[in-house]
């Protein structure tokens, strides 16, 4: 089988940059609107498009380039590269947002699970509240953060990757 005659790393550079940069531009919006600590589905959804976009865009872009052709295992490497790359830069950004732009930024999100999980379920009492957030704040350090974080981005990154890739995979005839 003859490999592409298009190198991934460049593609995986430029749409994994492309995706860090646009996830950042939509966290700064968030930011200035005062919604960043939030985490609605509305919030998650935006993000799962941007990163489906730019996964899928990319594999258009090396499937022309590439002479048409794109295999599942070329998907793969893009998707998983690109997410990666993504994930890191958001993950920059996160880092500079909880040193510097709002130190605190994880209270305000507690405060607001909070709220939520009062209105939610009342039933629950303040220390069943209190206990659950006090759980949130043991898993919520940088180290344990960047890890989920990558998990996750990998993850959806492989799901998109292979729906994407089985519907624009065409491999050179033998």
């Amino acid at each position: 089988m003859e490999e592409s005659r298009v190198s991934i790393r460049q593609y995986i550079l430029n749409y994994g940059s492309l995706l860090g940069i646009v996830s950042i531009i939509f966290s700064l919006m968030l930011f200035f609107l005062d919604m960043h600590y939030q985490n609605s589905p509305f919030q998650q959804v935006v993000s799962f498009i941007i990163l489906s976009a730019s996964i899928i865009v990319a594999f258009i872009a090396f499937k022309k380039d590439n002479e048409g052709f794109i295999n599942l295992s070329e998907c793969f490497k893009l998707g998983l590269g690109i997410s990666l790359l993504g994930g890191l830069i958001g993950f920059l950004y996160f880092i500079i947002l909880i040193n510097f732009l709002d130190p605190e930024v994880l209270e305000k999100g507690f405060k607001y699970q909070s709220e939520i999980m009062r209105m939610n379920n009342p039933e629950l009492s303040q220390e069943m509240i209190e206990s659950a957030i006090e759980m949130q704040r043991n898993f919520s350090t940088p180290g344990i953060i960047f890890v989920f974080v990558m998990i996750f981005q990998l993850f959806i990154g492989f799901i998109i990757s292979l729906i994407g890739g089985l519907i624009v995979k065409k491999s050179r005839p033998e």
